[in-house]
C-alpha cells in the first residue's frame, strides 16, 4: 500500500502543470513604446528596427512558459539586414511584398526566441 501511495503521489506531482505568466508591469512597457515611438519618429524611421528589437527582448524576457523563463537574442543589425531586404522586395514588387513581412518578422522573432533556464 506505501509503494501504490508513492507512485501515485509521483503521478500527481509530474502531471501538474507549472505557472506561466508575464511579470512585466504595463506602465513600463507604456513608457517602452513611447520612447521607441519618439526614437522612431527623430530618425525618420531607421531606427525602427532597433525599437523593434528593443521591445520584443522587454516582452520576452519578463515572460515565463511552464516555469520557464524565456529569453530574446535577437540583433538591432541582423533586424535591419533583413527589413532593407523585405522593403527593397516590396518596392520592386510594388507593394505585393508587404504582405509578407508581417510572417517574416514573426519568424524572426520566434527564431530569436528560447529559454533561459
Amino acid at each position: 500500500m506505501t509503494i501504490l501511495a508513492a507512485s501515485e503521489n509521483t503521478m500527481s506531482s509530474s502531471s501538474q502543470k507549472l505557472a506561466s505568466y508575464y511579470d512585466g508591469s504595463s506602465i513600463e512597457m507604456a513608457l517602452f513604446k513611447l520612447f521607441g515611438f519618439i526614437i522612431t519618429l527623430c530618425t525618420l524611421g531607421i531606427a525602427y528596427p532597433w525599437v523593434l528589437v528593443m521591445i520584443y527582448g522587454k516582452k520576452i524576457s519578463n515572460t515565463v512558459i511552464e516555469g520557464r523563463r524565456l529569453q530574446f537574442n535577437g540583433s538591432a543589425i541582423g533586424l535591419f539586414g533583413m527589413w532593407i531586404k523585405w522593403w527593397f522586395f516590396s518596392v520592386i514588387t510594388l507593394g505585393i511584398y508587404t504582405f509578407f513581412i508581417a510572417t517574416r518578422l514573426e519568424r524572426w522573432r520566434v527564431s530569436h526566441t528560447s529559454f533561459a533556464n
